[in-house]
Formats: structure tokens, C-alpha cells, sequence
């Protein structure tokens, strides 16, 4: 099996969820072992998608390089790291990836309209070796455990009627990713949103790419997409999450009450130590190759 990239470049312009600008953001094509890497186009400084990239993690996963920033990267990510690209450059003119809807499936739609190309040197993914995990003293925990399958699990447990608790299980693949994971809007509360706008954020925010709640019901006139939307939102997230670690992971992720923070925590904690996971060649470990050819069956690609 073969790194992958997109076939052609895409572009998109939207608006950035905490400044309320306009943002345009091409995809380009990459050769192997080149990465992810974002361009601030206004700045002139590249900025490689690595954990000692990360500056923030409060509202977003924000990466940035010599003061320069590019924030909200998650729900890209997410879509990238599902479809298996990876190599990818990101030129974007401002800080902040378009929000589109909140959810991932507009980047599903840029990849699938760019086409994904495979290049000429094999693939190579992160297994899991022994259990990683990251706890708080709240009960919060995100976790990565040996697996030889690609596996979401999350849990959530919110003090509001339409939430309350959630669990979901998500067995990786492109085809059920784009079904049940990438339509999953972010959402938010209308106190914290009112909060975060007299800060002067989340200036882009609007029910057109949020779920918005109050105090007792969904404030969006078209309800949900799925009766469980938040949880699987939280796993939209995670995944988008794990492309910080390079590498598609093969193993299971584990989740309660995660959070972008811990989720970058999680990152660095597999790197502390050799024997928490194995760097795999798919032209050679013919298992996890299986694994990932299954995942990818129903997408075309150019040789």
C-alpha cells in the first residue's frame, strides 16, 4: 500500500468561526514523505503539522510557527486523516480554517471533488504497542489501547435534557466515516457563545454552522442530523485530533469527556516512550495492510 495525496488542487472560501472573515483555503497535492504542512500565504511561514506545533488547545486545536497561527484545524484534519491522505499542503489567508457547517463533511466533499493520488513510497501507519491514557481528576479520560483494527469509542455525559449521555462506536472506513461520523455538527451553548462574542470571539458562530442550545432544547429550526449528533461530533473531532501524531493510527481510541487539550496531551504522551507503539510499513505488514485496503475499498484512486 502507497502514501496518498489529492489528485488535483481544490480551493474553497469561507468564513473563519471566531473572526467572522472570509477565508481562502487551497489544497494542494504533495509528494511522499513531504507530510502535512499548512502556508500562510499572508505571512509567508510554513507551519508543518507536528505536536511541538501545537500552541493552543482551549477552544480549537491551534498550531503555529514564529507567531504565526492557523487555528480550528480540527475538522479538516479530520477529513484528511479519514481519507488517508498523507501528504498535503494547506495555503490558507488568514488564521483560521473556513468553519463551513461545523461539521467535515464540506472537506469530504473538496477531497472527493479533488480525487486522492497514490504516490510512489509505501505507506506507514502508528501501532499501538501498550495502553496510553490520560486522566483528570473530574473523571475526564482519553486513551489509546492496542488494537488490530482502527476503533472510536467516546462518551459524553452533559447536564442538559436534549444531551444528557452519549456513547458511540465507530469501526473505521471512508465510506462510514463520511455517513456517520462526517455530518456531525460542533455545538454550543447560547451563554457561551454570547460569552465568547463579548471577548471578541466566535464572531463567525451562527446556527448556520452550529448546533445552538439554551438552557432546555436546540435553538437550530432543523434539529438534528442524528439523534446522538454531539457524541459523534466529539469522535469528528478526535480523529481530526490523532493526525497530530503523523501517522494513521492502528489501535483503539478510548474516550469520556475528552477534550482537544487532553487529546494533545494523549499525543505527546505516546511519543515519551519507544514502547508505546511501532511505526509499520502496509507494503510489509500484510495484516494492517488488509485493514486499511477494506477501509479504503469503496474510493477511487489514481495510480
Amino acid at each position: 500500500m502507497r502514501q496518498r495525496t489529492i489528485a488535483k488542487p481544490v480551493e474553497i472560501v469561507g468564513i473563519g468561526l471566531h473572526k467572522g472573515v472570509p477565508v481562502k483555503m487551497i489544497l494542494e497535492p504533495l509528494d511522499s514523505d513531504m507530510g502535512i504542512i499548512f502556508y500562510r500565504i499572508d505571512e509567508g511561514v510554513t507551519i508543518p503539522l507536528t505536536i511541538e506545533n501545537v500552541v493552543d488547545t482551549k477552544m480549537a486545536t491551534v498550531i503555529g510557527k514564529d507567531g504565526v497561527i492557523v487555528s480550528t484545524i480540527e475538522h479538516l484534519l479530520s477529513a484528511v486523516y479519514a481519507y488517508g491522505i498523507d501528504n498535503l499542503r494547506v495555503v490558507i489567508d488568514n488564521d483560521e480554517v473556513p468553519v463551513l457547517d461545523g461539521s467535515s463533511s464540506g472537506y469530504c466533499m473538496l477531497i472527493d471533488e479533488a480525487g486522492i493520488k497514490e504516490l510512489d513510497k509505501s505507506k506507514k501507519a502508528i501501532k499501538i504497542k501498550k495502553e496510553v491514557e490520560v486522566t483528570t481528576p473530574e473523571g475526564k479520560r482519553v486513551a489509546l489501547k492496542p488494537s488490530n483494527h482502527i476503533v472510536y469509542d467516546f462518551s459524553i455525559n452533559f447536564d442538559h435534557p436534549v444531551i444528557g449521555e452519549q456513547d458511540f462506536h465507530f469501526d473505521y472506513s471512508i465510506a462510514e466515516y463520511k455517513e456517520n461520523i462526517s455530518r456531525a455538527r460542533t455545538f454550543g451553548f447560547l451563554h457561551e457563545v454570547q460569552y465568547l462574542r463579548s471577548i471578541g470571539l466566535a464572531q463567525g458562530g451562527s446556527m448556520e454552522n452550529a448546533i445552538v442550545l439554551d438552557q432546555s432544547k436546540i435553538l437550530n429550526p432543523e434539529g438534528l442530523r442524528y439523534d446522538n449528533e454531539f457524541v459523534r461530533h466529539k469522535i469528528l473531532d478526535a480523529i481530526g485530533d490523532m493526525a497530530l501524531l503523523g501517522y494513521t493510527v492502528v489501535g483503539e481510541y478510548n474516550a469520556h469527556a475528552g477534550s482537544h487539550h487532553l487529546n494533545h496531551l494523549l499525543t505527546k504522551k505516546v511519543y515519551e516512550d519507544a514502547a508505546n507503539y511501532e511505526i509499520i510499513d502496509l507494503e510489509e505488514a500484510e495484516a494492517e495492510a488488509q485493514v486499511f485496503e477494506l477501509a479504503y475499498s469503496k474510493i477511487e484512486v489514481d495510480g
